[in-house]
């Protein structure tokens, strides 16, 4: 399955405006000038932030941060492939998203997927520098309301043909910096009852995806914390 990453979405960040007092007027002798108020300083925007992808793979999640009964899948996703289709427009970002590799927009991208079996379920973790948080929460949006914007998917199975698979969101882990998550179900085809979740979450100027395909349900809550601790402290992020 292709990764989804950034998988969305995000991070906000909230800048400080340096707010000004208005000054009060004192009593003047007549030909005194009164003193002028204090007027607000903008708030400067963070320089981007530049992720080498060395760096980023020191903040991903290895084999020895996972539970026992895990290992890792070492199969390079088919950047050409586009698994996901949509027959309606209203779709067309969501699928964009889902057949997608890497953010849109990303300056340096890593990825790990780690599996508990032949029937999964399947951990994907990914990493996107996107340069500043701004960036971060843009997309995170983007991610949102093309989720929010489609109800149901169609992924195609080499050799199986076509399964529906339905769109929502759902609560996401409290992790990392304005999580969004959302769930495809598959609903009808050769996959029916196939789940993936997904959430995509804000580590300063980088979005953290964690994507588990296969699963019982309980894995994204736990993942996502693990991964979210582990590259706040690599990335050395507050």
């Amino acid at each position: 399955m292709t990764r989804y990453l950034a998988l969305a979405a995000a991070l906000a960040l909230s800048l400080t405006a340096c707010g000004g007092e208005d000054s009060k007027d004192t009593a003047q002798p007549p030909a005194a000038t009164p003193p002028p108020s204090a007027t607000p300083t903008p708030s400067t925007p963070a320089a981007p932030v530049t992720r080498t992808t060395t760096e980023l793979t020191g903040a991903l999640l290895e084999l020895a941060d996972l539970p026992s009964g895990f290992a890792e899948d070492n199969e390079e996703a088919d950047e050409d492939a586009k698994p996901f289709s949509a027959p309606t427009s209203r779709c067309k970002a969501l699928v964009k998203y889902l057949n997608a590799t890497k953010a849109p927009g990303a300056k340096a991208s890593v990825s790990r997927t780690f599996t508990g079996g032949q029937e999964g379920p399947y951990i994907d973790y990914g990493l996107d520098s996107m340069g500043t948080a701004e960036e971060v929460a843009d997309l995170r949006d983007d991610y949102a309301e093309a989720v929010d914007s489609c109800t149901k998917v169609t992924l195609k199975t080499e050799g199986a043909g076509n399964t529906t698979m339905k769109v929502e969101e759902i609560t996401a882990p409290e992790y990392g910096s304005k999580p969004f998550a959302f769930r495809l179900t598959g609903t009808s085809g050769p996959k029916r009852g196939l789940e993936y979740a997904a959430v995509v979450t804000g580590v300063g100027d980088v979005i953290l995806s964690v994507g588990v395909l296969a699963g019982q349900g309980t894995e994204l809550d736990p993942a996502t914390e693990t991964a979210v601790v582990k590259a706040r402290e690599v990335l050395k992020i507050a």
